[in-house]
């Protein structure tokens, strides 16, 4: 069985994506350079950032063609991380809205890469 242990985003500029990442996620990179950086979210997921000038085979698509979910345990929680992120200057492209599943909103990162938390709501 092959498991995912590892989501890499295509950016333009990997020092400037990590210190986005940084800010918004409130960690430190465990790598960093000049082309390349990766975070592991407390999930144990590796979230990287690939400088994509450098990337083989090149990419095709821009951000923002999918979302990367973050998960929060309450509809409260994602009012609150919307106002964290708003305040450090996050764009925001979908404020706090109930939709079928639960409550989300999106936010994007400076290459356009949709960043959706959202609760689940239980039935």
């Amino acid at each position: 069985m092959i498991d995912s242990n590892s989501i890499l985003l295509f950016v333009t500029d990997a020092p400037k994506s990590a210190s986005f990442y940084k800010q918004l996620l409130g960690l430190d990179p465990v790598e960093s350079g000049p082309t390349f950086a990766m975070f592991i979210l407390p999930s144990g997921l590796a979230l990287g950032l690939w400088g994509k000038a450098g990337v083989k085979p090149a990419p095709t698509a821009a951000g923002g063609g999918c979302d990367l979910g973050f998960k929060v345990a309450t509809a409260d929680m994602v009012d609150t991380l919307h106002a964290e992120w708003q305040g450090k200057g996050t764009t925001i492209l979908f404020p706090p809205s109930d939709l079928d599943f639960g409550r989300s909103f999106v936010a994007a990162d400076p290459d356009g890469h949709r960043l959706r938390v959202y609760n689940v709501t239980e039935n």
